[in-house]
């Protein structure tokens, strides 16, 4: 047990679940809320992109975003957030979690609104426009990545912390929910209003023109719930783990915890010295942070890398699934909104029956079977029901068999949520100490885009058809989706192994998982000098 630690940490720790952590939950939940809907909205409008901005006139089949046009407007957003999680992460424990949270959120908003607007009507200048808000827009969502996390972890209590902290990425299922049901509201508004034939009767005519205002609608409405929450997260008060340990000031940590907790807590200035004086305040490219987290953060970096390879290729492309076993139907026999309704109702089945259920199981059970349980079982039933995808893919692709495809691959969604997608967010939140550890949340949430890009660029080539003339028009042959799918369950077992090197931190104190107040054996003087030399 940790020896020295402070009453106003210790008063947060112990703390009985109030509104303040409710408040908390949502201002830093519609960061990810925002952040789902701006992430996956995209893929509901890229078809209709196609066939607005890419029609060639005689075509048998309606436009689509050429293949780098697509990997551009599917990845660039997954580029500016891992650049974002790496640098608002550092800056999180620089200047304070509280300061470069505003920052992120301004950032989101204004990119969302900007997304929508474009350079002129020509393909080149309205993608090129998208692309470069869309960077921008994901460089502001990988900011919340690190910085919620490790809020809502330090201003919850031990008991139900991992709650807190699922709680506020579970805002993920809502916000890709709402993309889907919004997407729906819109192109069914749009369709009855301007109604047009399917593209086989009319190749012209089956795109009305105001349908270029049906993408803007979807893509700027991501700003709303962001902008909401901006004068609550003003008002939010510094965490006190940050102000006490890195900018130590125990009496401006008493003085706002005493005002969330509504009871008095004495300000221990020399208790705050004495953990100073232990020399831990080692840096993250030091032989101490290498012996205490090097695995630790191996662990989160990999586990999260190497889940989100299969989670973001499944997502972004459920829609090709779809057309791929016939559930939705083929482009030609649609208008661009039928096709864009017909795309978000898919999405949102699947987000309403796995993806927002499985969130929420880990937030009632991850404080009583703990991270890894958690982790480990969902890796694995990734891992069997991609194999049962995968291996009599044709079975699932007959026309009787096709709602046996649709419920096994949303247990992979569910699986993936009630699982490690909301674990890799929660454990790096926890297990690295105060003034390093929105920087080592950022390290894992960007390692975890990584394999965001890996997924979205890979499956895009990978799930093209072996035969030639089953292509998209402008891709070269690929492996197929069946063998798509065995790679991604490999996957997911190496996923599982990478479990093993992750801490359980259920029901301990965010300072006993870091060890930050422990007293230590006897440090030499020497690695005292190196850790306060050699600083991040």
């Amino acid at each position: 047990m940790a020896k020295n630690q402070l009453q106003v940490l210790n008063a947060l720790d112990v703390a009985k679940t109030q509104w303040y952590h409710f408040t908390a939950i949502v201002i830093a939940g519609m960061g990810f809320f925002t952040d789902a809907y701006d992430l996956f909205c995209i893929s509901l409008v890229t078809k209709l992109l196609g066939r607005i901005y890419y029609h060639s006139p005689g075509d048998a089949k309606p436009g689509t975003l050429p293949p780098n046009v697509s990997a551009a407007v599917n990845g660039v957003a997954f580029c500016g957030t891992l650049a974002g999680q790496l640098f608002f992460g550092w800056l999180g424990d620089k200047m304070g979690r509280k300061r470069v949270y505003g920052m992120t959120l301004m950032l989101m908003v204004i990119c969302s609104v900007a997304s929508g607007l474009s350079f002129g009507h020509e393909a080149k200048g309205v993608i090129a426009t998208l692309c470069f808000f869309r960077f921008w827009l994901g460089f502001g969502i990988g900011g919340d990545y690190p910085l919620s996390a490790t809020i809502m972890s330090e201003y919850a209590n031990k008991k139900t912390r991992g709650a807190f902290i699922a709680a506020v990425f579970a805002m993920q299922g809502f916000g890709i929910l709402t993309g889907g049901i919004f997407a729906i509201i819109i192109s069914a508004s749009f369709k009855a209003a301007f109604p047009s034939p399917t593209y086989e009767i009319d190749p012209v005519g089956s795109t009305v023109p105001q349908a270029d205002f049906v993408w803007r609608i979807i893509l700027m409405f991501g700003a709303l719930p962001a902008a909401l929450t901006y004068y609550w997260r003003m008002k939010m008060p510094e965490t006190a783990r940050y102000t006490a340990l890195v900018a130590k000031n125990a009496k401006k940590a008493a003085a706002d915890m005493s005002k969330v907790l509504q009871v008095d807590i004495e300000a221990e200035q020399e208790k705050v010295e004495s953990i100073q004086r232990q020399g831990k305040d080692f840096g993250l490219f030091t032989k101490q942070f290498l012996r205490r987290h090097g695995l630790h953060l191996l662990g989160t970096t990999s586990t999260w890398f190497l889940l989100d390879i299969a989670f973001y290729s499944q997502n972004l492309f459920q829609k090709d699934i779809f057309s791929a076993i016939g559930w939705i139907p083929a482009a030609k026999t649609m208008s661009a909104l039928e096709e864009v309704y017909k795309i978000a109702r898919a999405q949102t089945l699947i987000a309403l029956c796995s993806t927002v259920p499985g969130y929420w199981f880990t937030v009632a059970l991850i404080d009583k079977m703990g991270r890894f349980a958690i982790q480990l079982m969902g890796f694995f039933f990734m891992t069997v029901f991609m194999f049962a995808l995968a291996i009599p893919y044709n079975h699932w692709t007959h026309k009787e068999n096709r709602i046996g495809f649709v419920v096994m691959y949303s247990l992979t969604f569910f699986f993936a949520n009630f699982g490690p997608n909301a674990t890799t967010f929660v454990v790096p939140a926890e297990i690295f100490p105060a003034r390093l550890r929105s920087t080592c949340h950022g390290i894992s949430a960007a390692a975890g885009k990584a394999g965001a890009i890996v997924g979205a660029f890979g499956f895009l080539y990978a799930a093209q058809s072996q035969d030639k003339s089953k292509v998209d028009k402008g891709y070269p042959t690929g492996i197929g989706v069946k063998n798509s799918l065995i790679v991604l369950g490999v996957v997911n077992f190496l996923g599982m192994l990478f479990t093993f090197l992750v801490p359980e931190s259920k029901g301990k104190s965010l300072e006993e998982m870091s060890g930050e107040n422990e007293e230590e054996e006897s440090p030499s003087e020497e690695s005292r000098q190196q850790a306060r030399t050699v600083p991040v």
